[in-house]
């Protein structure tokens, strides 16, 4: 298993969308808006390192209106 977590940034006013846009990806366990340096955050799981970054690089970054990502990767899960 492989867990960690992805900041967003997104264009104004997408918060929600965004949201609503990740909930529909299966290895996304929670998502967030949030206020401060990132608009929202999102739990990724999956079973492998590789599907972890596949669903950041083509899943979570192809998302209409996200400007910018950070990826959190979890060592000890």
């Amino acid at each position: 298993m492989h867990k960690g977590f992805v900041l967003l940034n997104c264009d104004l006013g997408a918060e929600e969308f965004i949201v609503e846009e990740l909930k529909k990806i299966p290895q996304i366990s929670q998502a967030y808006v949030t206020f401060g340096a990132y608009d929202v955050i999102a739990e990724i799981i999956t079973d492998s390192k590789e599907d972890f970054d596949e669903t950041v690089s083509l899943k979570i970054r192809r998302l209409t209106r996200v400007v910018s990502t950070m990826t959190l990767n979890v060592i000890n899960s």
